[in-house]
């Protein structure tokens, strides 16, 4: 973490000084906004999270609760959102109240005896090291808290509005503020009155019952596997000796559980296979009573006993995946002739079961992917066209999450002897570890995302997908740290240039590279706004293959230390030497002639290109950016 450079902090880091729309924040929902968010769930709360560090753009999220959420629904959060919570400043914190996964244990019909179960398998639950973070169950709640926290800190002092219903929409043709929403107040001393915002874009975060969705007539199309799930988290006393570790349980008699233990030492979920439902069932097997849900779970777990002394919450569902067409208003015909100004996010635009835990997981990749693209639009760093990516990259992204789930939940409700082999089940979950973990999404080749022309120069980043972390060391503290760990959500491209095998100073491609950097007006860098420091829209880092001892941080180029603040001080953290003992050109394939590797905002590769490719480096940047303007760019010497 960086601070001091605006003067002395005597106070908590992480609570940013207030700036913009959050030095005079009304109290009160305003009467037009920037962005309007509906719904506070992982999607909103992300997206607005992300909006929050950008100053000048008022956006405010709305909630019909008249307050936090107590306990919610979804538990499993993946690695790839941990990565995530990294960048917005509280995955240590999350992960040490959090119940870590890192087994799951396979339970099947004793075959001397089918009415009991017995233990056939356990498996690692990520055998291949995807990540560094670990698989987490947390409540829902939580991390909605911790996005609350981080919004609250932010320059714009960002807090929820609760207490208001979204009851429609209607967007003009024209005007600055073209979206006119209106809200229902749901409590306090206007409750029951309209309030009516004028909004320049909008988000629909509001789940699986969207009304935004359907004030853009966008509607949820699929089928449903006619399939009952009861699902409760409970305390219990039991003799059921994995209860604290994932299990996949199967009885001889049919029925399965998906047990989940939950953070606290004590709490569980199951999820209690009800069976088939006749498709004219019309809702009834929603009434299922949870003493019928617990006595189902102890027929599957014969011959352990589950004496359940207190349920936290409890639900039935039924299995059902469906997916919009489109994720924003802008009709198949009208693409490419105006531009959206509604969005859609998780449950609204996409739903499946919550067995493979993706749903939390999913959404909150919808809101950063969203949200970092309007806060560049609306701050007039890119083009508004940046904006039609967002539907194109999340709905091929829903519809691979829907595919996989049909598959997992489908083998979760099959019967031991409907297996093709024994360990068919956990099999498929050790081979598909990667998508559940959240790391099989690749964005296509678009305006954000080049093609792999250039992929073997870093095979370890794949051009589309997300940026994978790995050790360096800092070469002005000497610090090991995770590389992916420095990049926070704060709106910012990286750059990362990893160095060819030359010393600094010496006139390599490296320098040379820098020396680009710095003057060329092809350089994203001449697009910084006059008066920002260098570095306030491209976060620039240099790894290079000599280890920290071997490199003279006095000869390296002053565009990779750049003056910050208004002391002009240098930022020395962007300078890497290489861990020996975990050699990042090794771990990731990187070409020992040099590479640069462009990543998103939101952690996503953009680009691999070598280091001498300036021409097409700049060429990849100038359609997002407005006109560069070299006077604000000029970085001196640290």
């Amino acid at each position: 973490m960086q601070f001091h450079h605006h003067g002395y902090v005597s106070g908590d880091p992480r609570v940013q000084p207030a700036a913009g729309v959050g030095q005079d924040r009304p109290a009160e929902l305003p009467d037009q906004v920037d962005v309007l968010i509906v719904g506070t769930g992982p999607a909103g709360m992300l997206a607005a999270a992300q909006l929050s560090q950008f100053p000048n753009v008022t956006t405010r999220i709305i909630e019909r609760r008249p307050g936090r959420l107590a306990i919610g629904q979804a538990d499993g959060i993946q690695a790839r959102s941990v990565e995530t919570f990294q960048a917005f400043g509280f995955a240590e914190r999350i992960i040490a109240e959090a119940y870590a996964i890192t087994e799951m244990a396979f339970w099947k019909p004793d075959v001397n005896d089918s009415s009991r179960i017995v233990r056939t398998a356990r498996t690692p639950d990520d055998p291949a090291g995807i990540s560094e973070f670990p698989h987490l169950i947390v409540n829902q709640a939580r991390v909605l808290d911790y996005f609350a926290e981080f919004m609250a800190n932010a320059p714009t002092r960002m807090t929820p509005d609760y207490g208001y219903e979204f009851q429609g929409l209607e967007v003009a043709d024209e005007g600055e503020y073209p979206v006119t929403v209106t809200l229902l107040h749901t409590s306090g001393p206007n409750e029951g009155q309209e309030k009516i915002v004028k909004a320049k874009y909008v988000v629909g975060a509001d789940g699986a019952r969207s009304k935004v969705r359907q004030a853009i007539g966008c509607t949820l199309a699929g089928d449903a596997a006619n399939h009952a799930w009861g699902v409760m988290d409970a305390l219990a006393v039991t003799d059921f000796p994995d209860i604290r570790t994932k299990c996949a349980i199967q009885s001889g008699e049919g029925g399965s559980i998906l047990l989940i233990p939950r953070e606290g030492g004590h709490l569980f979920r199951m999820y209690v296979d009800l069976g088939e439902v006749d498709p004219n069932d019309k809702g009834a097997v929603r009434n299922t009573t949870i003493e019928e849900i617990i006595g189902k779970a102890n027929e599957i777990l014969h011959p352990y006993t589950l004496d359940v002394r207190n349920v936290a919450w409890h639900s039935v569902y039924e299995v059902g995946h469906r997916l919009t067409d489109r994720f924003d208003d802008v009709l198949p015909e009208d693409r490419g002739t105006r531009t959206p100004r509604v969005f859609i996010t998780g449950d609204a635009c996409h739903t499946h079961s919550a067995k493979a835990g993706q749903g939390m997981n999913v959404s909150m990749q919808d809101g950063f992917n969203i949200a970092w693209k309007l806060g560049h639009v609306l701050e007039g760093r890119s083009h508004e066209s940046l904006l039609s990516t967002y539907s194109e990259e999340r709905q091929v992204v829903a519809k691979n999450l829907i595919d996989f789930d049909k598959e997992w939940s489908t083998m979760m409700a099959k019967k031991p002897e409907e297996f093709a082999s024994p360990s068919e089940l956990e099999d498929f979950y050790v081979s598909t570890a990667e998508f559940p973990a959240g790391f099989m999404t690749q964005y296509a080749p678009s305006m954000l995302v080049g093609t792999a022309e250039n992929q073997s120069f870093a095979t370890g980043f794949p051009v589309g997908k997300r940026f994978k972390s790995a050790p360096v060391v800092r070469v002005a503290d000497t610090n090991p740290v995770q590389l992916g760990h420095h990049a926070t959500a704060d709106g910012r491209w990286r750059i990362y240039v990893f160095a060819d095998a030359a010393q600094p100073g010496t006139g390599s491609a490296t320098d040379l590279l820098a020396e680009w950097f710095a003057s060329s007006s092809e350089s994203p860098l001449a697009a910084t706004p006059q008066g920002a420091d260098l570095d306030a829209w491209f976060d620039v880092k240099v790894v290079y293959q000599q280890d920290h001892h071997n490199v003279d941080i006095g000869a390296v180029p002053a565009v990779f230390k750049p003056q910050v603040g208004p002391f002009k001080l240098a930022d020395y953290e962007k300078v890497y030497g290489t861990d020996l003992s975990a050699d990042i050109f090794d771990l990731r394939g990187l070409d020992r002639r040099g590479a640069v590797v462009i990543v998103r905002p939101d952690q996503y590769v953009a680009n691999v290109l070598p280091l001498t490719a300036t021409a097409e480096l700049g060429a990849f940047f100038a359609p997002l950016l407005p006109n560069k303007r070299l006077e604000s760019a000029s970085p001196a010497s640290a």
